[in-house]
């Protein structure tokens, strides 16, 4: 079932590496302007809907990112965002590439795991047990150019340095590459493995070098996804990053009600058209982009 959700809401994702545009709005009977954010994606009041018994669901339209510009990136840009209920997160990888599908093609679907893709791509055997040093020597194996202002010690950016320097050009190269089990620290609302806790029920989609999509086997528990926010927060304050107020509605829900057994995943609908169309850069597919708005 197709839903409409706020673009406007008195919450924010308080995700460290996602900046919600915040406005000011005049409302009958307050005696000062309110503050709301535009959504980053429809996830929470989505997952209200879930907890509130809507089945299946999924949105198409607009969602905003504040300080995301370049070939790749628009402030304001169209997500397609869908739940399954029952889902794992294997069944949900294969309808996210399914879908890119009915765009790009018959390509072929390759699954790998991150583990796997640091150990394939970038010779490093065991990431989750890597230090570093080793991912630095990496870097200077495969000639990147040297980066400053990242402390020597801090592994957890020197292996996402690895990761979008040089594994993931190297994903979906004629076909439709499914990178799964992401570090538990980057698990967002995802939950985590049983099997191996090191790893979360996360994956993103890639065609080309570029993410399409990213999803989850989605958390349920109302605490632990309190807990979460807790932690982002707790960066955001570390990295001196602005605090946003949490979405007490959807904690609410989830307590009251918890999410049912699904798993979800958002898609760039304009890096989709990006790709079909063989464009150099979003806004080409895009009737106004930021630049000419």
């Amino acid at each position: 079932m197709e839903v409409d959700t706020p673009m406007l809401s008195q919450y924010a994702t308080p995700d460290r590496h996602l900046d919600s545009l915040k406005t000011a709005v005049r409302l009958p009977g307050q005696a000062t302007m309110q503050t709301y954010y535009l959504h980053t994606s429809p996830e929470y009041p989505m997952k209200r809907l879930l907890c509130a018994g809507s089945g299946d669901i999924f949105y198409l339209g607009k969602v905003f990112r504040n300080g995301d510009l370049s070939p790749r990136h628009q402030v304001e840009f169209t997500m397609l965002e869908w739940y399954r209920l029952g889902f794992n997160m294997v069944e949900m990888m294969q309808e996210a590439a399914h879908v890119i599908q009915v765009v790009l093609g018959d390509l072929p679907i390759e699954a790998i795991t991150y583990q796997q893709a640091f150990q394939k791509y970038a010779n490093l055997a065991n990431i989750h047990n890597a230090t570093a040093a080793d991912c630095r020597a990496c870097l200077r194996a495969f000639n990147i150019p040297e980066v400053v202002g990242v402390e020597a010690d801090d592994k957890a950016l020197w292996e996402q340095l690895v990761l979008t320097e040089v594994i993931e050009p190297q994903l979906g190269l004629e076909r439709i590459t499914c990178l799964s089990h992401y570090p538990a620290r980057d698990a967002a609302l995802a939950q985590i493995s049983t099997e191996n806790p090191q790893e979360a029920l996360r994956f993103e989609v890639f065609v080309q070098g570029m993410e399409l999509a990213n999803g989850y086997q989605e958390l349920q528990d109302g605490e632990i996804t309190h807990q979460r926010f807790q932690q982002s927060l707790q960066q955001r304050q570390a990295d001196g990053v602005e605090s946003v107020p949490l979405d007490e509605r959807l904690l609410a829900g989830l307590t009251e009600a918890s999410l049912p057994a699904c798993s979800g995943v958002a898609l760039g609908v304009d890096r989709l058209f990006h790709l079909a169309l063989g464009a150099n850069q979003l806004s080409e597919v895009m009737p106004f982009s930021i630049e000419n708005a």
